[in-house]
């Protein structure tokens, strides 16, 4: 462990309310955890100072060293082609069969930068300031101030590989508003922004391995993180075509996996999205920090039926045109929304909150729905006894702008709704319903992007650092390009400056002792052979964070979900048939050691949600809400990120609390009104 991460401070010994520990009995306290690497001074001096200490690695000396990065989407993406360019020697995994098939190509909405084009007040401090408000007051200033210091750079490097964004009639950019803002501060092309801030990373990726300083390995799931001399060295792979176990070695190794949302079964994430990468790391020193900070985001196409496996993401951009209502009256619920009058319409979203009206952040959004969905004023078909839908209306927009205005905003939006649901949105107003989407949480990391683990980067959705308790829509994007292009390059360098680092092969003990627990993990849940899908194991544990650690959680009913999981993962081991051989190309193989890393994920978020008794962004804990129904937070109790140390066998993990000290804003509760 870093003799900088740790502190010998005891002042969170005891909770201070000194009534309750809701979650006691299921963890240990361990020593309190800083981030020492941030630092000192006017926070808008920050990054440049930290950047100026950094230590440098001449160009020479590049050519020596070697980075393994796992994952291919923005941050990842964006990295291999930075540190490429940079002169070192990359090697770059994914699981998909091309770096442009990750997940950060379904992003639609947009990416933010505090450019101020609109003339409308933004500014890096705006921008720094929407962000910790959006995220609940439980994000790092240090680390979000640097993201909208960044900000910036990140359009004119996208435009300069040709970023095709949306542009006004006269020739500049193009910006739109999202939630939990007041300004114009969203670049977007279209909805398919993800998609294309991908193709350009991905290019400068590419040229970079026609320049040899990058290797691809495509279908490669990365199963291990090999840890020598208490380092981390480089990862055991599986070649997902042949089956092959493949040892790789670095000096360093970069995490830019992803999030865990597919823990719920049913997400806006793909289908391979996963959480292994950053669980094996976990498991080998990495703190996993505030995992029980989920986002669930309040434009998705609602649940139609138990036979889905996915749910689609709606952009939250859809919400600058479109108003959000439900029927005012029960009986309503069952009519053509057209058949409805306005005076029996219940735009709910603009009359609680007028100042932002249908641009509520997400969270917000998302529990109001529910809400109203509770109340039984939920539209669209009956899902067992329950209808999941509010209305998305575009009828006002087309109105006032005409239908050719809306189309070229959101076509391929409209498209897509129309596709999967049958039903003309140009027409009929969209139905939507919150669905799980991002995670807050990650695997800790210091100011310069290092996991508790040295050697161990991690960039992206995979670390905790930038979005607190909730993100805001279209930073993301933003995140993962900062990281990926402009943060980490600065960080990495000064650890790898302490390098050519002493050489290590196959036959080190910890890479014998990594490659060996792969092997007999594969074989394990080969040989179970019982009588139950992987699937459908996969599917209950969602069912059950859903239901107990979803958008609503309860202490009572967090107690029960540990349980529950507890008890489905022992039957997992004994009881899982997992179909084919090891040695090929085996889908069945691929989930199984997936699902098997969220049920310890699982119980580890219900842990975490149970401890913080409090309710701020995506985490709403039944017990401590306002008179009426908004997130209450305790800053006095709980204004800390929670980073967890994995602990073998029935031990309860330990909970390492890092105190978040706000210096350039002031703490107060969320108002949107």
């Amino acid at each position: 462990m870093p003799d900088t991460t740790l502190t010998s401070d005891t002042s969170h010994d005891e909770p201070t309310a000194g009534e309750y520990d809701d979650a006691a009995g299921y963890y240990t306290l361990g020593d309190p955890i800083q981030d020492a690497k941030a630092p000192a001074g006017p926070i808008a001096d920050r990054w440049q100072t930290r950047k100026f200490e950094a230590r440098l690695v001449n160009p020479a000396n590049r050519r020596k060293l070697s980075i393994i990065i796992v994952g291919t989407g923005l941050a990842g993406g964006a990295a291999a082609a930075t540190l490429g360019e940079a002169g070192y020697n990359v090697k770059s995994f994914c699981y998909q069969d091309s770096a442009r098939r990750a997940h950060s190509i379904a992003a639609q909405g947009g990416i933010n930068a505090a450019k101020n084009y609109k003339e409308d007040g933004d500014s890096v401090h705006r921008l720094f300031y929407d962000t910790v408000k959006g995220g609940d007051y439980r994000s790092r200033e240090s680390n979000v101030y640097r993201l909208a210091e960044v900000s910036v750079n990140i359009i004119d490097q996208c435009v300069a590989q040709g970023v095709p964004f949306a542009r006004e009639y006269g020739g500049l950019l193009d910006n739109r508003s999202f939630g939990g803002v007041q300004v114009s501060r969203t670049f977007y092309a279209r909805g398919q922004t993800g998609q294309q801030l991908l193709i350009g990373a991905y290019q400068a990726m590419e040229r970079q391995v026609a320049a040899g300083t990058v290797e691809e390995f495509t279908r490669h799931e990365m199963l291990e993180v090999i840890v020598a001399d208490g380092r981390a060295r480089g990862i055991i792979a599986r070649d997902m075509v042949t089956g092959e176990i493949e040892t790789h070695l670095a000096d360093v190794v970069v995490l830019a996996s992803g999030g865990y949302g597919n823990v719920f079964y049913l997400s806006t994430n793909a289908m391979g999205s996963n959480v292994t990468a950053a669980w094996r790391a976990h498991r080998k020193g990495a703190y996993m920090a505030n995992p029980c900070y989920t986002q669930i985001h309040p434009t998705c196409i609602p649940v139609s039926g138990e036979h889905q496996s996915k749910l689609t993401l709606m952009s939250e951009s859809l919400r600058n045109d479109g108003r959000i209502w439900v029927p005012k009256k029960k009986e309503d619920c069952t009519k053509d929304p057209r058949d409805i009058p306005e005076e029996d319409r219940d735009y709910y979203l603009e009359r609680i909150y007028p100042s932002f009206g249908n641009l509520v952040p997400r969270d917000i959004a998302s529990r109001q729905a529910k809400n109203v969905c509770d109340e039984g004023r939920g539209v669209g078909p009956l899902v067992g006894d329950f209808r999941r839908g509010v209305y998305l209306d575009f009828a006002d927009a087309i109105k006032r702008l005409g239908e050719d205005a809306v189309r070229e905003k959101y076509d391929n939006l409209f498209d897509m709704y129309e596709r999967i649901t049958g039903e003309n949105p140009y027409q009929v107003p969209m139905r939507i319903y919150p669905a799980v989407h991002y995670v807050m949480g990650g695997l800790w990391v210091d100011y310069d992007l290092q996991s508790t683990i040295p050697g161990l980067f991690v960039t992206g959705e995979a670390n905790f650092s930038d979005h607190g308790a909730n993100r805001l829509g279209a930073s993301a994007l933003m995140q993962g390009l900062a990281d990926g292009y402009f943060v980490l390059p600065h960080t990495i360098r000064d650890y790898l400056s302490e390098g050519p680092f002493e050489k290590i092969d196959e036959s080190h003990e910890a890479v014998v002792e990594a490659r060996k627990s792969v092997e007999d993990r594969v074989a394990k849940l080969l040989s179970i052979n019982g009588t139950r899908s992987v699937d459908s194991y996969h599917k209950e544990l969602g069912h059950i964070m859903w239901e107990y650690c979803g958008m609503e959680r309860t202490a009572e009913g967090l107690r029960k979900a540990i349980d529950m999981i507890r008890e489905l993962r022992a039957d997992f081991w004994t009881n899982v048939k997992v179909l084919g051989a090891a040695d090929t190309l085996n889908q069945s193989l691929e989930k199984a050691g997936r699902v098997a890393d969220f049920f310890e994920l699982g119980e580890l978020m219900c842990i975490d949600a149970l401890n913080r008794r409090e309710s701020c962004g995506g985490h709403f804990r039944a017990e401590s809400q306002t008179e009426d129904g908004e997130a209450l937070r305790h800053d006095d109790e709980f204004a800390y990120v929670a980073a967890w140390e994995f602990t073998e066998g029935d031990e309860p993990p330990v909970l390492h609390k890092e105190d978040l000290v706000y210096t350039a804003i002031e703490m107060k509760q969320r108002s949107y009104k």
